[in-house]
């Protein structure tokens, strides 16, 4: 049997280089009623812009049809219709590849390797996320301010489970700050000592504008530097507001700089090194993405350009990924970010008093239940939309498990599959089960109910894929601006779940206690496995446990 993870980038690879030089045309479908006849389509228009008349050579037909290679995905025909070159897979052996490994499709696909490496690869550059919003206290904290902060540890956890070092930015000094981010399942460091400013300070000082009187100024002020001449010298183009012109240094905004330039110099594990140490070769390794909601935009374009103006050695790439504007229906506008929890922890409680016919809210068995589900609501709600979109909060709205597009419907159903594979092992020990029989000895050929074939095609076969979407930073392009698909793994999760959800209410997975269905009930519950598998590792992502009940 062949081995190997299959990919449907390396399936859509294969099926374009087939059709030829030209523009990519195949794509995936997704739809239930297109799924029933095809996979894959390569459209009707985009053939005849490629070979004409729109008659595909048939030794094409051919070459499509017999596609190999590692990774792509056996086919099983490929026939010429209205809507274009429809392809079918070979399902069975789909299924018996793909649940055979299931642990491979829950890690990000690896990047193409180099047809003949001349040397070993360079480590990747480090990444520094640094959010800002970090530096407030709880109380403080505006919805926009928490938006950043759910993106960045978000995006941590993406970059670190693509393998990518990572490092963040500010270690939070509030006292109350690491109670409120673990309230949050936000995974952040606290401080330890403030990093050193003398050089900073100096170096500020030889370029603070002449006209100021020392003396005049209020403590904690050493004056201000013109940032004119840099914006300009960067060019309009980049991305800075050209309305910066003189920034305000204060001994805080050093701290700020300080922290900046001592996490960029380092990798994670090594010892700061010394401010007045020789430049860094690997200086321009380091790769800044500063998270700010958008009335934070401003004032970090400062602080990018002060450091830039007062260390020779600050990075390269200093990208800006701002997060548009959080609005809010049913709620004051003045919302703090604690508040916005505790709103919606209370309407948690209220439909789970609602569900089970009594408050379970001070029952220490429910708790935890109650602050993931708190937590998953407002993950889903500040994620789902793409960063630099605006956000419109309906926080009148109530809170159900039946609300498909919301984080506790995904952990409804995260619920529902525990208490499946509870409800094997109870009968398995009650001897009406077997054991779970090798995977390799299981019949994939009686999968052939279509939500079946959906709930793997669109949801277990491309994850590895999607998990190195969410952890692509556009850093290449020229600018000052970044953006990031922090928005693809709520999304996909919920239609996991509605997918999930429309299969499990028609199909009975544990059926009768006979030996002639067994066959049956041990594919569905493999894939179902699956599935298990890619809805926990998609919650990691966002730092939200798996939920046993609701």
């Amino acid at each position: 049997m062949a081995t190997g993870r299959l990919g449907v980038g390396e399936t859509l690879g294969a099926l374009n280089t087939a059709l030829g030089p030209g523009d990519p045309v195949w794509f995936k479908e997704t739809r239930a009623r297109h799924l029933r006849a095809r996979d894959f389509l390569a459209p009707r228009p985009a053939l005849q812009a490629r070979f004409g008349d729109g008659q595909v050579p048939e030794r094409v037909v051919r070459a499509v049809a017999g596609l190999q290679g590692p990774g792509v995905a056996p086919v099983l025909r490929c026939t010429s219709t209205p809507a274009g070159l429809a392809l079918q897979l070979q399902r069975p052996a789909v299924f018996e590849r793909v649940l055979g490994a299931v642990a491979a499709y829950v890690a990000p696909a690896a990047p193409a390797a180099p047809a003949a490496p001349a040397a070993p690869a360079a480590p990747g550059p480090r990444i520094l996320l640094h959010c800002p919003a970090l530096r407030s206290a709880p109380g403080a904290l505006r919805l926009s301010q928490l938006r950043a902060v759910l993106v960045a540890d978000h995006l941590a956890r993406t970059l670190r489970a693509h393998g990518e070092s990572v490092r963040l930015v500010p270690a939070v000094r509030d006292p109350h700050m690491p109670t409120f981010l673990q309230q949050l399942r936000v995974d952040w460091p606290a401080a330890s000592e403030r990093a050193a400013t003398e050089a900073l300070r100096n170096r500020a000082l030889a370029e603070l504008s002449p006209a100021q009187e020392r003396g005049a100024l209020p403590r904690g002020v050493l004056g201000t530097v013109c940032l004119k001449e840099l914006v300009q010298e960067r060019g309009r183009a980049a991305g800075y507001d050209p309305n910066l012109d003189k920034c305000l240094v204060t001994e805080d905004l050093l701290s700020v700089l300080a922290e900046l330039q001592e996490a960029a110099r380092c990798r994670p594990g090594d010892s700061p090194p010394s401010l007045a140490a020789a430049p860094d070769a690997n200086a321009d390794r380091c790769m800044v993405v500063h998270v700010v909601s958008c009335e934070e935009e401003f004032q970090q374009q400062k602080v990018d350009l002060l450091w830039r103006k007062l260390d020779d050695q600050a990075p390269l790439t200093q990208k800006h990924l701002v997060c548009g504007p959080v609005k809010v229906a049913g709620a004051p506008s003045t919302l703090t970010a604690p508040e916005y929890y505790e709103l919606r922890h209370a309407q948690v409680c209220k439909a789970s008093a609602v569900k089970h016919g009594r408050d379970l809210a001070r029952d220490p068995a429910w708790t935890e239940v109650f602050s993931v589900l708190s937590v998953a609501t407002i993950k889903f709600e500040m994620l789902s939309t793409a960063p630099h979109g605006q956000l419109l909060l309906a926080l009148a709205d109530s809170i159900s498990t039946k609300g498909t597009k919301s984080g506790t419907f995904v952990m409804y159903n995260c619920a529902r599959l525990a208490t499946l594979f509870e409800g094997y092992r109870h009968s398995m020990e009650q001897g009406l089960y077997p054991t779970f029989p090798p995977v390799s000895s299981l019949d994939f050929s009686v999968l052939q109910d279509e939500g079946e074939w959906l709930l793997l095609f669109n949801g277990i076969l491309p994850f590895p894929d999607l998990l190195s979407q969410t952890a692509a930073l556009a850093c290449t392009a020229p600018g000052l601006h970044t953006t990031a698909r922090t928005e693809t793994m709520c999304k996909f999760l919920v239609q996991l779940s509605m997918d999930f959800s429309s299969y499990y209410n028609r199909i009975h997975i544990l059926g009768a206690p006979r030996p002639h269905l067994f066959g049956q009930m041990f594919a569905r519950l493999q894939l179902l496995r699956a599935v298990r598998e890619v809805l926990h590792t998609g919650l990691a992502t966002l730092g939200l446990p798996p939920l046993n009940h609701i």
